[in-house]
């Protein structure tokens, strides 16, 4: 059965309706079948004592005696009760038009017979000189049973459907608030963390729904406590990193000694090896654990202007080739998460490419984010493994093998796929990275 509440309270209802009915139909017919033999019987019996006393008159008054006489019929009709009148020794003495003396059981005394077809009631009078036997075919019984079963039968194929289509449309009414609830819940976003509305709710759900807000609630909590963690930490480190790589830097510039300019120059490189893990360290944190998704969409075309022209100044203008699409990309992606995207990706082309190669970067009008490369193909067996923290495709010295692993967790969580291509579409090397971003149409 299908697991739908509504359904199964609908069948189940109406199962138990028919069942109820039925039953209730058979037991009054049975009471019923039962009271009409009686009545039956009742009339039988009534029906010979009054035939009796004119059929002793009408033989008492003969001038013969033993003849047998024949009543004859007055008019065409349709006979149901028959009747032989006997003496003791069994002669007949009188019958029906249409009685037939072979259907008619021996004398054993008053009362009511049966035989396969008929129902008998004996009486007789003058010390058992004169008997009568009045019979009723038992298809006449059979006729008015089924009649009344029909009477009963045919109401409820009118009225079970009826009740049924009653029962459904008073079980989708009463559960209309849970649909709703349901449906709240279908069309919200993975970053919507509001409280649903669980108004007229029924008793026996009404504690899910609370549970529900409460447990949202607390994620709702949670998550804007890590943003904020995550954020103040990020800044809390840079401050102290910075002095030391500045402290470094000052070493190396008012010492003579070649072996010192030598250890700070690797202390510089290596606390800026530490500035880069610990940011990426923190924006594995929020793309983990973050809200990535905002009520209000935005345009991202002028996020990835920014960041193309802030990485340029870093790594040398000319190296990123832009391709934006004439129209906006809307999306209700936080622009944060998508500068982390963007940077990650970028970022991870120009370590990895080719020396001095431009990048291509490119948004379409459906939101596919593609960053491409020229550089030496990476083998299959090490671009199935490059989206795993701390893989490297080439000098482990380079980055904090975390750039990839980010951009798959974020992706993950919206609900889309990140794809490595190498070599390049329609090309024989380089490496290519694709992402659909969340895009919102129609605005």
């Amino acid at each position: 059965m299908s697991r739908s509440l509504q359904r199964q309270l609908g069948f189940s209802l109406g199962i138990l309706l028919t069942i109820l009915w039925a039953s209730a139909a058979s037991l009054t017919a049975i009471q019923a079948r039962s009271a009409i033999e009686e009545v039956f019987d009742s009339a039988l019996q009534e029906t010979a004592q009054r035939i009796l006393p004119l059929a002793i008159v009408d033989i008492l008054g003969r001038d013969e005696e033993g003849v047998t006489q024949r009543l004859v019929e007055i008019r065409d009709h349709e006979e149901f009760l028959t009747y032989i009148v006997r003496d003791d020794q069994e002669h007949i003495l009188l019958h029906s038009h249409d009685a037939d003396p072979g259907v008619f059981l021996p004398w054993d005394g008053m009362g009511f017979r049966q035989s396969s077809t008929h129902r008998f009631y004996n009486e007789d009078a003058l010390q058992g000189s004169i008997r009568l036997t009045i019979a009723e075919p038992l298809s006449r019984r059979q006729s008015v049973a089924r009649e009344i079963q029909t009477g009963f039968g045919l109401p409820l194929l009118i009225f079970l459907p009826v009740a049924i289509l009653s029962i459904v449309l008073a079980v989708r009414f009463s559960l209309a608030p849970l649909r709703r609830f349901r449906d709240r819940l279908a069309v919200r976003g993975v970053s919507d963390l509001s409280l649903v509305p669980a108004d007229r709710l029924p008793n026996e759900i009404s504690p899910v729904a609370d549970t529900l807000n409460g447990l949202l609630g607390q994620l709702a909590v949670a998550f804007e406590a890590e943003r904020s963690f995550t954020a103040n930490a990020a800044h809390e480190l840079r401050t102290p990193l910075a002095g030391a790589i500045a402290q470094a830097q000052r070493l190396q510039a008012e010492t003579n000694d070649a072996e010192a300019q030598r250890r700070a120059a690797s202390i510089e490189l290596t606390l800026k090896r530490l500035t880069r893990l610990s940011e990426r360290l923190m924006q594995l944190s929020r793309a983990e654990g973050g809200r990535l998704c905002l009520e209000d969409a935005a345009d991202l075309r002028p996020v990835a202007r920014i960041l193309t022209e802030d990485l340029s100044r870093i790594m040398g203008m000319g190296r990123i080739c832009l391709i934006l699409p004439a129209t906006p990309v809307i999306s209700e992606l936080d622009p944060d998460i998508f500068a982390i995207l963007y940077r990650n990706l970028v970022e991870n082309a120009l370590r990895h490419g080719a020396e001095g190669a431009p990048v291509d970067v490119s948004i379409s009008e459906s939101g596919l984010l593609t960053v491409a490369n020229d550089g030496p193909v990476v083998p299959d067996r090490v671009l199935i493994r490059l989206t795993e923290r701390f893989e490297r495709a080439a000098n482990p010295s380079w980055g904090a093998g975390l750039g990839l692993a980010i951009v798959n967790t974020i992706a993950l969580r919206i609900g889309t796929t990140l794809v490595l291509r190498s070599p390049r579409t329609d090309q024989n090397s380089g490496f290519e990275a694709c992402l659909a971003l969340p895009v919102v149409q129609g605005k």
